[in-house]
This record gives C-alpha cells, structure tokens and sequence, in this order.
C-alpha cells in the first residue's frame, strides 16, 4: 500500500519509513550504490539502494528507465551539497529496503525531460508523451481551471445541468457532426455545436442561472481558433443587465486565474461594440497590439483616385488607414506576402505608403512618401493622413477600402499579424 506521493515527501518524513510507487525516471550506478529518480504525479523522489540490502539491490540493478516499481525505505536527508532546492522532496532521499518491480517496461522511445521532440514522435507515442512533466501541468492546470470555474459559479448561484450530447440538428455557423440511429434507419442525431436549444428550454422553464463546461462538436475546416472538439463554458441567466454579466464573467476570469496561477489580474478594459470596430475592426480586439485603425472615409469622398473614392462613396464602404512605426524598413517582398494575406479576408489588395520625410508631403518624385498610389492622392490628402494617422519618418502606412465588413476583416487580421511578427 503507498504511504506517500513521490514529490510530496519533504523534511517532515525524516527517519519514517514510507512506501513510495512510480516510474523509475532515471537509474544511476556509482560504483556499488545505485540511484534510482522515482516518479509519479506529483513529481521525483531519489532512492539509494545499498549493496547491504542485497535482495533489493540486485532488484534495483536489473531495473531500467520507466520500470514501474514499488519502494519501501526510510527517510534521510540528503548528503551536504547534494540538496536541491527546487524540489519539494529536494532535501531528503530514501534508503530503500524492499524494491518490487510491478511491471517491467521496453527501453522509451525517448526520454520524459526531453523537450526537442516532433509532435509526429509524441502523438505516435501519446502514452510516453504524456509522462513528460509539461504534458502532466497541463493536464493538472485544465483540472484547476474547471474546479476554479466550478467553485466561482456555484458561489454566484449558478447551478450546472447536464444537456444531451444527441439532439437534433439546430441552425447555427457550421456544419454539424451527424451520428447514425440504428433502431431508426435513415435517420440520424447530431452532435451539438453548443447546447443552443436546451440553454432556451431551460431559461424559459425557470432555470434562471446555470452553467456547463460542455464538449461542442463542428464539423468545420481547421484554422488557428477553430478544431472539431472543443470545451467551452456555457454560462446562461436571466434578469441580469449588460454590466451585471461582464462584471461575473470578469470576476470569474479573475478567480481562476488566482487560483490556477496565483495571479492578480487588474480589472478589466471595457469598449463600446462601436469604438471596437472603429479602432480594431474586431468586437474581440487583441489588446497586446497597440496598433489602431485610422478612420479616412470622409477624407476621401473629395479625392479622385477611383480605389479609395469607390469604398468612401459605397453604402456600407470604408477607408481606413493602419500606421506601422518603424515599418518602412519592410521590403517589398514582406508587403507582398502581406497583400496575399489580406486577400484571404476578401481584399482586392494592399494599398501603402513609406513615409521617408515628413516635411516633405508634395506628391512629385522628389516626395518624402514612397508609393504607387502617392501620385493619385492630394497634396491636401497627403497631409491630412500623416496628421491623423501620427505617422514618423521610417513608418509604413497600410490602407484598406472596400466593404466594411471586409477592410474591418482584412486590415484587422493584419494588425494582428503584424503586431506579434514585428513586436
């Protein structure tokens, strides 16, 4: 019977003889003393076995990485010199009596510290992987997370209800997973998307707060925030304000991260949905960004270059301006590779100008601004850009002008893009 968890035996224990059980992380020979780095959940306990014991020693000589063995000893501390601080159990070891292997094991396809794997070696050895320490802390910071989530929830009055994973398709943004009836041939069930149709039923019915951390399921194309199985947190009430609900889900945000983190989160920035859209182009702005729209809609109603005219004269159309410090020093491959980024959002391309002297604005050739497009703008225009967008000797000035929904998609994907490449 184990008597402790590997990590968690500290100075406490001295002089206890404690049974320990784990993977046998690493086994060292010095030369008629063997080590043996014992692991389990809570992480690595060392384990000296001596020749004086020699039933348990010649069990400890035959055992290798990953052996699953059960160690009964006493507790010491470590030789002067040795300790490690880092470690829970860094100052003590055990002086192993009785060594049992539970289950012998083949040679790892790689060791468990190793952290310059290929996710190809790790998925193909997903049980190894994991073992590995960083596999482990996500798997136990997950838990913490829904148990912080849990606990704050039920402290707010919320009450978690379980929903059906069969129901019947509803409409929503993706295609879903359908799952065949056997007992009613033809027909088929699907999987949900979120629980839409049952947060509706059970708010009508008088549920007037609940909450799930439910599994979602579309059948969708892969992207950077999307995958066909997902968790999400399901909060659904009633007779509650705008404010009153970000000031739970704040509060909530803050919990967690105390618990699972121990940190202390500041409270939280709000916006107006229009000042998002004005500023980001996105009602879920990345606020690590610093960059902002510069809105040119009205400036270019009284310009002729037909590109930026058209989206400032369309109902619905839109000219912004994103100003990049530093980026003139882009090549024209950079904005290539940028202009075939924004088409992936619908944008026909990527108007921009370099801005190499600010007191020079005239659009002739000998002109502080480098761009195709200077020569179709104003000299009036010219200025009324820099000043709007603040734009520096060594900026680059991005623009975008089409549809609203297409500058807000394009340019916004690229502020983004650009604010984490370029810092």
């Amino acid at each position: 019977m184990r008597t402790n968890y590997c990590g968690l035996i500290n100075e406490q224990y001295l002089d206890q003889t404690v049974t320990v059980k784990g993977w046998a992380h690493r086994r060292r020979d010095h030369g008629g003393v063997i080590f043996i780095d014992l692991r389990d959940r809570e992480g690595i306990v060392q384990v000296v076995v001596d020749p004086d014991t020699p039933e348990a020693f010649q069990t400890a000589d035959s055992a290798r990485n990953e052996y699953v063995l059960s160690i009964t000893g006493r507790v010491r501390n470590r030789p002067e010199g040795t300790t490690n601080d880092k470690m829970i159990s860094g100052k003590i070891e055990i002086l192993a009596k009785e060594i049992e292997v539970l289950n012998a094991a083949a040679t790892p396809p790689f060791q468990i510290d190793d952290e310059n794997l290929s996710e190809n070696v790790r998925l193909t050895n997903r049980v190894i992987d994991l073992r590995r320490p960083t596999m482990q802390r996500n798997l136990r910071l997950r838990y913490q997370v829904a148990m912080g989530v849990r606990r704050y929830l039920d402290a707010q009055g919320f009450i978690d209800i379980e929903t059906p994973m069969l129901t019947r398709s509803t409409p929503e943004g993706a295609r879903d997973y359908l799952v065949p009836s056997r007992v009613h041939p033809g027909e088929f069930f699907a999987l949900p998307q979120s629980p839409q149709l049952f947060k509706q039923l059970l708010m009508v019915a008088g549920f007037d707060r609940y909450y799930q951390i439910t599994k979602c399921f579309r059948d969708e194309d892969l992207r950077a925030d999307r995958q066909p199985e997902f968790t999400q947190i399901d909060i659904e009430t009633s007779f509650l304000s705008e404010n009153e609900i970000m000031d739970i889900t704040e509060g909530m945000a803050k919990q967690v991260f105390k618990d699972a983190l121990g940190v202390e989160l500041a409270d939280f920035p709000r916006m107006e949905y229009r000042e998002a859209m004005f500023y980001y182009g996105s009602d879920k702005p990345d606020m690590r960004v610093s960059l902002k729209f510069t809105e040119l809609t009205d400036l270019m109603k009284s310009e002729e270059f037909k590109v930026f005219r058209a989206a400032a004269d369309m109902k619905g159309g839109r000219v912004v301006a994103l100003r990049v410090p530093g980026g003139a020093k882009l090549s024209r491959k950079d904005i290539d590779e940028y202009t075939k980024f924004v088409g992936i959002y619908g944008a026909k391309g990527l108007a921009y100008i370099k801005v190499n002297d600010v007191t020079n604005l005239s659009n002739g050739e000998d002109s502080g601004l480098q761009s195709p497009i200077v020569k179709f703008l104003s000299e009036n225009a010219l200025k009324e850009i820099i000043a709007k967008t603040g734009a520096q000797n060594g900026d680059i000035i991005f623009f975008g002008a089409d549809k609203a929904k297409i500058v807000n998609e394009a340019i916004g994907a690229l502020r983004i893009k650009i604010g984490h490449e370029h810092g």
